[in-house]
């Protein structure tokens, strides 16, 4: 790391406001004209593939990447040390369900579309990424935007270095059926509706199927989300009925498979997340309704859950303040909230494979730590909830190669604190350090 590059980590990757003492960036500004590398001494290190916690681990770092951990505290004088004896670090968090252009925010959000532009997105969507990578999760699945081109931008723009946020994967504009929950004039008046088609994210038979997933392709997006139930928060009175016939999902999935996407689901109902599991799709968002035969099908398809409990919780809450939400949503939110963590809790009993995901932009972005402890609050170890947000949502991604560990060769995505994580889950909330491809992003000492 050069003196231009440490630089740069005091101009973009710290932010001031909120920090404690920043001890570790004035030994790396001071040393980093010698420094070709940099060693991290964790006082314990989670191993999330063997679920196992070591104890006095060095871990190096050429560049962005990982290149050894070491049992013991190695130092070398030609390399910049990072002291975090007193911590336990963990591989970067990943969140498998944001929405990084917007934060609910009622009733005020639900007008945005009408005098927001696509640089106005852009620019706050930027704070967003930030609050979200400082809280620790240096990738994040994004499925979703209702400007994919502030979205693409966004994501584009932290890739070339020139915002700082988290690594996204991106849906861009999700896939939904003519009123279905995601059809983007859903809730206009009569002569702002259009016929939106299949460019725009709506479709209707196999045929529309087709040629949505290859416009998502020509428009860049990384994954492909579908609405295949109602939804909470769209003007429609059904949070749950199905929306895709099984032919649908079927010419869905067979054109995702040419353009290797994985696909997401966005389903509360009990028959339109089965009619997708069978389909063939990779990942349930939300489940609330999941019944036992779904969550046989999900065992058998090896489908993942990412169940976020944090927006069923924030949505809840918000129907309890009059005024908040429209008539047709808030019944809808009220039932919700408490359904998606119970539904989590059958759905981890019964062995249903989870990744981690809080639907963020709905609930509050940079809260996103607050999903672990709704999941440990019902019964999952804190083991568990550190790998569903690290190594099982790098299978779900299929990055598990390069992201989700701390080991050799991946990037050096590291968050640590100095509270025992196994004893106070909610340390996870408000990381002490944060590192992405080897860049510093927080780091504080104890108040």
């Amino acid at each position: 790391m050069d003196t231009k590059s440490v630089r740069s980590v005091l101009q973009r990757g710290i932010n001031p406001i909120g920090l404690r003492h920043l001890w570790l960036l004035v030994v790396v500004l001071c040393s980093a004209g010698a420094h070709a590398s940099t060693m991290i001494h964790a006082g314990r290190l989670v191993d999330v593939a063997n679920g196992r916690v070591l104890t006095e681990q060095t871990i190096q770092i050429e560049g962005d990447r990982i290149v050894a951990v070491t049992p013991g505290y190695s130092t070398d004088e030609n390399v910049v040390v990072i002291d975090l004896r007193d911590a336990t670090v963990m591989p970067g968090f990943m969140d498998m369900h944001v929405h990084l252009g917007q934060e609910l925010n009622p009733p005020g959000s639900y007008s945005e579309g009408f005098y927001m532009n696509s640089a106005d997105i852009a620019l706050r969507s930027t704070v967003y990424a930030r609050r979200t990578l400082e809280a620790g999760f240096t990738t994040v699945r994004d499925l979703g935007a209702n400007d994919k081109d502030a979205l693409f931008a966004l994501r584009d723009a932290i890739n070339a270095g020139i915002v700082v946020g988290p690594r996204i994967f991106a849906a861009g504009k999700s896939i939904a059926t003519t009123g279905g929950h995601a059809d983007p004039t859903n809730g206009l008046r009569e002569d702002l509706r259009g016929d939106p088609g299949p460019k725009e994210g709506v479709i209707n038979g196999p045929s529309d199927a087709y040629k949505a997933v290859r416009q998502r392709y020509k428009d860049g997006s990384d994954v492909v989300k579908l609405t295949v139930t109602g939804g909470v928060l769209s003007l429609a009175k059904s949070g749950d009925n199905p929306q895709f016939t099984s032919e649908e999902l079927e010419a869905v999935i067979a054109a995702a498979s040419d353009y290797d996407f994985v696909v997401a689901v966005h389903a509360h109902g009990a028959e339109g997340m089965k009619r997708a599991i069978r389909a063939g799709v990779h990942s349930v968002e939300h489940g609330t309704y999941m019944d036992a035969e779904a969550i046989d099908l999900m065992k058998a398809h090896k489908t993942w859950y990412v169940p976020t409990i944090s927006a069923g919780k924030w949505v809840a809450e918000l129907s309890e303040q009059e005024g908040k939400l429209p008539a047709v949503v808030r019944p809808k939110a009220a039932a919700v909230g408490p359904q998606i963590q119970s539904t989590f809790a059958e759905a981890w009993r019964q062995g249903v494979p989870i990744a981690f995901g809080t639907d963020a932009g709905v609930s509050p972005h940079g809260k996103n730590g607050r999903e672990f402890g709704f999941m440990v609050e019902v019964g999952m170890p804190v083991m568990e909830a550190l790998r569903a947000a690290t190594i099982n949502a790098a299978m779900l991604l299929r990055v598990e190669d390069e992201l989700g560990q701390i080991a050799p060769n991946f990037f050096a995505d590291l968050v640590a604190v100095r509270q025992d994580p196994f004893s106070d889950v909610s340390s996870l909330e408000t990381p002490d350090f944060v590192m992405k491809s080897g860049i510093i992003v927080v780091s504080s000492t104890s108040n």
